[in-house]
């Protein structure tokens, strides 16, 4: 498979951004999310992870301490699966 080199580069500025979110705990989800599964993820899902960072974490963490509903508007697979995340232990 060969790699291109614009898309290494964005995968790199969305994992920082993945891994700096604010809120620790939003930190360790997304970021942790962004570790695990970054390099697989198609172009479209790239676009929608880009999307997804640019939540606000107070209102990504109360989704996935399901204190609130995440609005159908905002809603996408990936985003569910990120939220359905469980990272590690902390290395």
């Amino acid at each position: 498979m060969n790699s291109n080199p614009d898309s290494d580069v964005a995968r790199k500025r969305l994992l920082w951004r993945a891994t700096h979110r604010g809120i620790k705990e939003m930190d360790l989800i997304i970021g942790g999310f962004a570790t695990a599964h970054l390099a697989g993820l198609s172009e479209p899902d790239l676009r929608d992870f880009a999307r997804i960072l640019e939540l606000p974490d107070q209102e990504m963490l109360a989704w996935v301490t399901r204190v609130e509903r995440v609005p159908d508007h905002l809603r996408s697979p990936l985003l569910d699966r990120i939220l359905a995340f469980t990272p590690g232990p902390a290395a």
